[in-house]
């Protein structure tokens, strides 16, 4: 799929990730290529949640996912997602669900679904920052930096996306500056979308590895776009708290407590823009150093 094309981009997002179903409890998703030279783990995340869903009760929503990255996926091939029916209780339902490329897992992942409960409720706060009105897209940041890109990406880079991303604190990725490790992010679907919850969670796990795993780069002064940097998904896990609605504006708030021996680990909490908690996410990523010497 090419995910630059000017017409629809949303509406062939929301198709990537619906999925065939090729037989019972098996299911195939087609591949976009967003210039990374692998398949976007987001892509997996979203793709994988959907496959699920398909085979659970329409009574119960995704509370919470725990996924592993195994290995690179090929943005040239369809993605076949098999889900495994572990468990069907009367308040909760528990799916695993394999990604397979070429007869080899590249990606698995547990979720659990329940019906909807009363219970306690309470939240962190959302932090004062400012936006989304008035802050520069990242597209648009990238427009202004358009020849640095590498030729070979730079029309996958520069073009209409069905998510625009409003960073609040942006980083130039060409000439990073050491600072702290926290990061925020508006997020919102450039178009009206349907009023399916599932729709919205499958959307929201997609956008959810956008922008997590590089937080915890910040404190050392370092950029992905460096030949020598290597980063990559290794898990997420992401839990639903509240429902909310994908094409209304989400403040994606992301940082990273730790780093070492080339991982880094990153939490994100995603609020509403009236201050509602509706996501949390934890994510460890690979980030090495090639230039990097070894003791």
């Amino acid at each position: 799929m090419n995910a630059c094309r000017d017409d629809n981009v949303l509406e062939e997002l929301l198709g990537l990730l619906r999925l065939e179903k090729i037989e019972e409890n098996i299911f195939r998703g087609q591949s976009q290529d967003l210039g990374f030279g692998s398949v976007f783990g987001g892509q997996v995340l979203g793709q994988a949640l959907s496959a699920a869903y398909q085979t659970v009760q329409s009574d119960r929503k995704a509370h919470s996912l725990h996924a592993y990255f195994l290995r690179m996926g090929d943005a040239n091939k369809p993605i076949v997602y098999e889900v495994d029916c572990i468990r069907d209780g009367k308040s909760f339902t528990t799916r695993r669900v394999v990604a397979i490329q070429k007869g080899r897992a590249i990606f698995n992942m547990s979720a659990s679904f329940q019906i909807d409960e009363p219970g306690f409720d309470h939240q962190e706060e959302l932090p004062e920052v400012i936006g989304p009105d008035g802050i520069a897209s990242e597209l648009e940041l990238a427009m202004a930096v358009a020849d640095k890109i590498p030729e070979a990406i730079r029309d996958k880079i520069l073009c209409k996306k069905p998510i625009e991303f409003r960073p609040v604190n942006p980083i130039d990725p060409f000439y990073p500056e050491k600072r702290e490790p926290v990061s925020y992010t508006w997020l919102k679907a450039i178009d009206k979308m349907p009023d399916d919850f599932r729709v919205h969670q499958y959307l929201l796990a997609y956008a959810s590895d956008f922008g997590l795993v590089v937080t915890s780069l910040y404190p050392h002064g370092h950029s992905y776009w460096e030949r020598e940097m290597q980063v990559a998904s290794l898990d997420h896990a992401l839990w639903f708290h509240r429902d909310f609605r994908m094409d209304e504006w989400l403040l994606y708030v992301m940082k990273s407590p730790n780093a070492y021996k080339a991982k880094g680990l990153n939490n994100g909490k995603i609020y509403t823009k009236e201050g509602k908690l509706i996501a949390s996410v934890t994510q460890e990523g690979l980030i090495r150093y090639h230039a990097m010497k070894k003791d």
